[in-house]
């Protein structure tokens, strides 16, 4: 028998596999409501418009369509993209550059492999996105943390971060920020934080990367604009993906920012894929251009605020005394403080036995912490799920309590 551990790399030693996708192969098993990965409704794809699209695309766009594209993104949808970013309120210069992913997960990874060095440090919201975290880990960097409230990250917390940080002489490079329905906090930065996290950026020297798949569906309004919007010295790297607002399976993202940098994640980007599927950049342009995703957005804002509005009244419903959650205006979580007597993995524990699961916090904690509070997903159960699923769960908060 071949011993294979031999041959792995530090970093396949070193891997770990995400509890999120962990989670997936318990629900497939049956009998058990998820309230786990952030999975979009099947009813918020518009198949039929996307049927239509493909069809069509092969037919007048074949040769292109189907064949190798520049590592770039095919200029169709890269002008798609920054008249469907202009509409959306997403300020696009004449100095950036936009560069088409496989995901917006590929583009955290083409920032992290782009800009950033073991030792490097990450300045982040606690609790932050656990993809980032994987794709800016590979690189060997460190990560420095600050608290979120109801209204996001406190930038006066940053402040003291940034301030301290530089004291003790460390590298930092990069600010990462989910302002707009932060995954896994479901919290929306004010507008006066913001200005002040892009201040802050200035002043230390610092670039910021903002993450965006949520705010196309944000189904309450918010007097916000995009830090991409805000930023007035090319500080910021912007990205967002078509898994919310269309399709996950096309597996499209992008990134905005200052030329310079697009084109170093342009060169990371061919030694690893050579370019995004050329196929799905041609639908994706199509359904931007044609309004088919601007049509649609109302239907999947409706359906998940119904869902949101569910899964808020079932915990305000069940749950007992000393837990408090956010109350998201918009993308798919809603996050849970626990009493500081219950560890979340334990009782994840107790409710697979109910039938019922979920993320555990401390998952989106980069330097630890955050051992009793959790994710809840309300995009992918139903209403009636969403209930029963908090219902479960409550009654395994209740008894974890009263142990």
């Amino acid at each position: 028998m071949v011993d294979y551990s031999k041959f792995y790399s530090s970093y396949a030693r070193e891997a770990r596999a995400s509890d999120i996708r962990e989670l997936l192969k318990v629900v497939e098993k049956g009998g058990v409501i998820s309230l786990a990965g952030g999975l979009p409704d099947p009813r918020s794809f518009p198949r039929d418009e996307i049927a239509r699209i493909a069809s069509e695309v092969v037919e007048r766009y074949g040769e292109k369509a189907l064949q190798y594209s520049p590592t770039r993104g095919v200029s169709h949808f890269l002008e798609a993209v920054r008249k469907f970013s202009e509409r959306h309120g997403v300020a696009v210069s004449d100095s950036d550059g936009i560069i088409a992913t496989v995901g917006s997960q590929q583009a955290l990874y083409l920032v992290g492999q782009a800009l950033l060095d073991p030792g490097d440090y990450v300045v982040t919201e606690e609790p932050t996105y656990l993809g980032m975290l994987q794709a800016f880990r590979v690189t060997g960097a460190r990560f420095l943390t600050v608290p979120i409230d109801e209204e996001g990250m406190r930038t006066d917390k940053l402040e003291e971060v940034l301030r301290r940080a530089r004291s003790e002489r460390l590298r930092i490079k990069l600010i990462y920020t989910v302002p707009t329905c932060h995954n896994p906090a479901g919290t929306t930065l004010p507008m006066d934080r913001r200005r002040h996290l892009l201040e802050l950026a200035e002043e230390y020297d610092l670039l910021v990367v903002e993450d965006d798949p949520y705010s196309f569906i944000a189904f309450e309004e918010r007097d916000v604009k995009p830090l991409k919007t805000l930023d007035k010295s090319g500080r910021v790297i912007y990205m967002s993906t078509v898994s919310k607002i269309l399709a996950p399976g096309l597996r499209l993202g992008w990134a905005i920012g200052p030329e310079p940098v697009i084109a170093k994640m342009e060169l990371v980007k061919q030694s690893i894929d050579l370019h995004t599927p050329s196929l799905s950049q041609f639908i994706a342009a199509e359904a931007m251009n044609r309004g088919v995703i601007d049509k649609h957005i109302p239907f999947i804002k409706k359906l998940y605020r119904e869902k949101r509005d569910a899964m808020l009244e079932a915990l305000e419903e069940y749950m007992p005394e000393g837990a408090r959650w956010t109350r998201p205006i918009g993308g798919l979580f809603v996050w849970v403080w626990l009493p500081e007597s219950i560890n979340s993995r334990r009782l994840l524990e107790k409710a697979v036995e109910k039938g019922v699961v979920f993320v555990p916090g401390d998952a989106f904690y980069p330097n630890g912490g955050g051992e009793n509070t959790m994710r809840l997903n309300f995009s992918y159960p139903s209403v009636e799920e969403i209930r029963e699923g908090v219902r479960r769960l409550a009654e395994a908060v209740r008894e974890m309590v009263g142990a």
